[in-house]
């Protein structure tokens, strides 16, 4: 497989996972990029919730570990510097998208 097929398939993948962690954020209004509220989500603790829904939390969650996962698969396949500029990329596309709605530095 080509570096630009794998780069392309790996994309698509930490993308599709990182609009759903944000879709799943913002129904639950949890402000990922704030300190501390990653950990929080890890830890399953939902008061970090502006609005309560268990269900949208659950797959917040589920999709925040499956990111993990993705990640490291795409650094094994990619390696560390092109998988960061992937995650960086789509990390600004969904922060443009949804403003300050994910929280984090002014």
């Amino acid at each position: 497989m080509s570096e630009q097929i794998r780069g392309k398939h790996w994309g698509r993948q930490m993308d599709g996972l990182m609009s759903e962690i944000a879709r799943q954020a913002t129904i639950c209004k949890v402000r990922l990029l704030d300190p501390g509220v990653i950990d929080a989500v890890i830890r399953n603790d939902e008061s970090v919730c502006g609005t309560s829904n268990p269900l949208s939390f659950k797959k917040l969650r589920d999709a925040m570990l499956m990111g993990f996962v993705v990640k490291g698969k795409s650094v094994d396949a990619l390696g560390p510097v092109e998988t960061e500029g992937l995650v960086t990329a789509i990390r600004e596309r969904v922060k443009s998208h949804l403003g300050d709605q994910l929280g984090g530095p002014a």
